[in-house]
């Protein structure tokens, strides 16, 4: 070994630098990315929203430009699910081609390691990883909601009737200690013992917002009212207790109006599409559940949580086994990395939906079920580049 390529291998064990090299290996996995994005959300809004929309329009008279505010309003969505994707191909893309025409076997002659030649995208992953992660917490769900609600609004009809029981909305309110501490006590407990889609029933709110007094409401139903903002509640009773327990006053009614929040009406009505609640508002929703005493519910928004995190990351993995797969001495065009590419994606989210569902089982933990793909694609990846550095 010369001093030139001595030189070369000690530049390949520093930290990276966006030197010559990173810009072009920057440059050749852009353009695949891009050409990649294209692709795969094309191919999902097709087959995910296109053709039914097209059909509304044709059979059931929807507005053509609901149709296409519809169709931008559900892209983010698709987005979201194209990053990974797109990841993957563009680093067998980008890699198989510099090994095919023997650039990277000129850069490991003088001396570049498979680790550093990797090392851009990597790099390149960690920015597509945050840009999904933005999109899927940020802009995603108020999209995808905002769609659904303009569809159901265009062709007036309500989302199908569901059933859920035990809907329980905690509030509470910081105080401060004489100590200096600060303390979370509860304000207001709303319960209902069922939810069909349209209104409540079987009614109790513990409300003590009020100093000096407490007050409990029963209510046989309840709706929300949109022109108000306020709850109508049917057939119930008020109670008003002092401090000391003793009742103060007891109220029957059979129609009244409460300003209480939305907000039990909201989750309730999100409890079955996941994809419109931020990552916050499926915490708020955890919260709420964790007082319903449905273990199983609560294990299923404890995955979801923990895969709005892990899905941004996928793009890492795929990165990483993209670029392994792409650096060995191969002779691949860009049909053959087409196909390897919908392989390792359809093996990755098959192994995902596995895992998740034995995370809601409970067999496995939340976040053993949203993040075991991504582990052991990352050992598969680092278990192919140690390999792939091997050969020569």
């Amino acid at each position: 070994m010369n001093t030139a390529q001595v030189k070369a291998f000690k530049m390949s064990l520093r930290l990276p630098g966006f030197s010559v090299m990173d810009r072009y290996l920057f440059w050749e996995l852009l353009l695949p990315f891009c050409f990649g994005m294209g692709i795969f959300t094309s191919l999902g809004i097709s087959i995910g929203t296109l053709f039914d929309l097209v059909r509304r329009v044709t059979e059931s008279g929807l507005l053509l430009t609901v149709a296409l505010k519809i169709l931008l309003l559900k892209m983010p969505g698709f987005i979201v699910l194209a990053f990974p994707m797109a990841m993957l191909l563009s680093a067998l893309m980008a890699y198989s081609r510099l090994s095919s025409d023997s650039e990277l076997i000129a850069m490991r002659s003088l001396g570049v390691s498979v680790y550093r030649l990797v090392i851009p995208s990597i790099l390149f992953s960690l920015i597509v990883s945050g840009a999904a992660f933005i999109v899927n917490d940020w802009v995603a769900p108020a999209a995808t909601h905002e769609a659904a609600v303009t569809l159901e609004k265009a062709v007036s009809k309500e989302r199908p009737t569901f059933k859920e029981r035990n809907i329980v909305y905690p509030e509470y309110r910081t105080i401060d200690q004489p100590d200096g501490q600060q303390e979370s006590v509860l304000t207001r407990l709303f319960y209902a013992e069922e939810f069909d889609g349209e209104k409540m029933a079987g009614l109790t709110i513990l409300d003590r917002t009020q100093e000096g007094v407490n007050q409990i409401v029963t209510s046989d139903s309840a709706t929300w009212n949109i022109s108000t903002n306020t709850w109508d509640f049917f057939n119930g009773t008020i109670y008003l207790i002092a401090p000391d327990g003793s009742y103060r006053n007891i109220v029957r009614f059979e129609h009244q109006q409460l300003a209480l929040p939305r907000i039990p009406l909201d989750l309730a009505n999100r409890r079955q599409n996941f994809t419109e609640m931020s990552l916050s508002e499926t915490k708020e929703y955890l919260k709420a559940m964790k007082l319903s005493g449905n273990e199983q519910r609560v294990r299923k928004v404890q995955v979801r949580i923990q895969e709005k995190y892990a899905l941004p990351f996928v793009c890492l993995v795929f990165g990483l086994v993209g670029a392994a797969v792409g650096v060995r001495p191969q002779n691949t065009n860009k049909a053959t990395s087409f196909g390897i590419c919908v392989g390792l994606i359809f093996s990755y989210y098959l192994l995902s939906f596995v895992t998740s569902s034995l995370g809601i089982w409970g067999i496995l933990t939340p976040f053993l079920g949203a993040w075991m793909p991504n582990l052991l694609g990352l050992g598969a990846g680092s278990l192919l580049l140690f390999q792939s550095a091997r050969l020569r």
